[in-house]
C-alpha cells in the first residue's frame, strides 16, 4: 500500500514540473519581441543594420579652410646644458684653511672673498722685507721710507771720496812731471807719485761698481717686496666671475699645498647649449639664428636661445655638426647637466599643410580632423607636426578644404549645419 502512494507521488511531481516548462517556453517569444524593441537591440536606432549617425540631430559647426604655407624648415635634435663658464679656484700659496664662507649652491658675486689663509706668516715675510728695503736705501744715502728709489752715482759718499783721492792723485802727478823736466826731482819719484795715480783711479772705479751693485740690491729688494705683499694679498681667495658653487673640496683648518682644490665655481647666466646636427641636416645652420630649448619634465615651457658658436669641420665618426648656442638663464630657472631639446629656426623653407589647432581630436592616441561631405561630418586620419601659434602642421590633409573647428563628440556621417563660416 504505501508503495503504491509513492508511485502516485511521483508521478505528480513529474507531471508539475512538465507542465512549468512548457509554459515558460510559451512565454519566450513574448520576452524575445519585448527586447528587440528596445533602442540598442536588434532593430533599434544605435544597432548594426539599423539607422545609425543618420538619425542623430544635426550639429552647429564652424569651418576653416586647411592653408598651404612656406614655414622655416625646424631641426631638432637632443642636447645638454652646461655651465658657460667653469672654473676649480685654489690659493697661489700654502698655508691652512682659517676661513670658509661658502658651501654647496651659495651664490658668489665677482671678487667676492670665499676663503682665507692664516697670515701670521706672510705678515712677517713682508716686515722682513720692508725692513731689507730700508737697509738696501740707507746704503745708497737715500731716506730709509720712500717710494722713489733714483740717485746719481756720483753723489753718493763712496764715489765722491774715490774722486777726491783721484783728483789729488791727478794734482801730483801734474807737478812731478813739471819737476822732472825742470831736473829738481828724480824720475823715480815720479814713477811713485804715477803709481798712485792709477790706484786711485782704480779705487774710482770700483766705487762707481760698488753703487751700481747697491742700486741692483735695491731693486732686488723692492721686488722682494713686492712678492711678499702679493702674496699676502693671496691668502685670500676671490670668486673669478659670477657664478654659484657646484662643489666644496676643503673644510676649515686644512693644510693646503699651492694648487690645491678648494671649491668649483659655475657661471648660470647665460648657459651654453651643445648640440650635435646630423650632416644631413646641418645645411641653412647659421649664427645668430635663434633656438628653442624645451627641458624634458618642464612640460608647456620653452626657452630662447641664439646659436654663437660653430665647428668648423665635421664629426668624422658619427658625421654631426657640433654646434655651441647662448641660452639666457637671468632667472635661474635652468641647471647645468640638464637634458634638452634644441629646435633649431634654418633658412631653408618648405611647404605644408596647416590647420587650426582647435580642430584637432585625439582619442585612444589617434588624432584626426572632421571635414564636410554632402553635409555630413567625415573624420580624417592625421599626423600632426610643429606648432605656430594657432595653426599646427598636419599630414593627411589637403590644402583648401573645410576643416571644422572644434568638433567635441562629433562622429563620422552625422548631419551638420554650418554657422558662421
Amino acid at each position: 500500500m504505501k508503495r503504491y502512494i509513492s508511485t502516485i507521488a511521483l508521478i505528480a511531481i513529474i507531471t508539475a514540473s512538465l507542465t512549468t516548462l512548457n509554459s515558460c517556453k510559451r512565454n519566450e517569444p513574448a520576452a524575445s519581441a519585448s527586447r528587440g524593441a528596445s533602442p540598442g537591440g536588434p532593430g533599434g536606432p544605435g544597432a548594426p543594420g539599423g539607422s545609425g549617425a543618420s538619425n542623430l540631430p544635426s550639429k552647429d559647426v564652424k569651418l576653416a579652410n586647411s592653408e598651404s604655407r612656406k614655414l622655416s624648415r625646424v631641426v631638432s635634435a637632443p642636447s645638454t646644458l652646461a655651465a658657460d663658464e667653469q672654473a676649480t679656484v685654489s690659493f697661489k700659496v700654502p698655508g691652512r684653511l682659517s676661513v670658509l664662507k661658502i658651501d654647496l649652491g651659495s651664490k658668489v658675486r665677482k671678487g667676492q672673498a670665499i676663503a682665507q689663509l692664516e697670515t701670521m706668516d706672510f705678515v712677517v715675510r713682508l716686515q722682513q722685507a720692508e725692513a731689507a728695503l730700508q737697509q738696501a736705501r740707507a746704503r745708497l744715502g737715500l731716506p730709509p721710507q720712500g717710494e722713489d728709489d733714483r740717485i746719481d752715482p756720483e753723489k753718493t759718499a763712496t764715489v765722491r771720496q774715490a774722486k777726491a783721492i783721484l783728483e789729488e792723485s791727478s794734482q801730483n802727478r801734474e807737478r812731478s812731471i813739471q819737476l822732472v823736466n825742470q831736473g829738481i826731482q828724480p824720475k823715480a819719484e815720479l814713477d811713485r807719485v804715477d803709481s798712485a795715480f792709477k790706484v786711485a783711479d782704480s779705487r774710482y772705479q770700483d766705487a762707481l761698481e760698488e753703487v751700481r751693485n747697491r742700486q741692483a740690491v735695491l731693486l732686488q729688494r723692492r721686488s722682494e717686496l713686492q712678492i711678499a705683499k702679493q702674496q699676502l694679498q693671496e691668502t685670500t681667495l676671490d670668486a673669478p666671475f659670477d657664478g654659484a658653487i657646484r662643489e666644496r673640496r676643503a673644510s676649515l683648518g686644512e693644510f693646503l699645498s699651492a694648487g690645491t682644490p678648494v671649491a668649483t665655481i659655475v657661471r648660470l647666466h647665460p648657459l651654453r647649449l651643445r648640440v650635435e646636427i646630423p650632416e644631413r641636416d646641418a645645411q641653412g645652420i647659421r649664427i645668430g639664428q635663434s633656438v628653442k630649448v624645451t627641458i624634458e619634465g618642464d612640460l608647456g615651457q620653452t626657452y630662447g636661445g641664439r646659436i654663437a658658436r660653430l665647428s668648423p669641420a665635421f664629426q668624422e665618426q658619427s658625421r654631426t655638426l657640433i654646434i655651441e648656442a647662448v641660452v639666457d638663464n637671468t632667472d635661474g630657472k635652468l641647471r647645468p647637466g640638464t637634458f634638452a631639446k634644441a629646435e633649431i629656426l634654418t633658412t631653408s623653407t618648405s611647404d605644408v599643410v596647416m590647420v587650426p589647432a582647435t580642430s584637432i581630436v585625439t582619442f585612444a592616441g589617434i588624432q584626426k580632423v572632421f571635414t564636410i561631405k554632402d553635409g555630413k561630418a567625415q573624420e580624417l586620419n592625421v599626423n600632426v607636426g610643429r606648432q605656430e601659434g594657432d595653426w599646427i602642421v598636419v599630414d593627411g590633409v589637403k590644402p583648401d578644404i573645410p576643416i571644422v573647428l572644434s568638433p567635441g563628440n562629433l562622429i563620422t556621417g552625422q548631419p551638420v549645419k554650418v554657422i558662421n563660416n
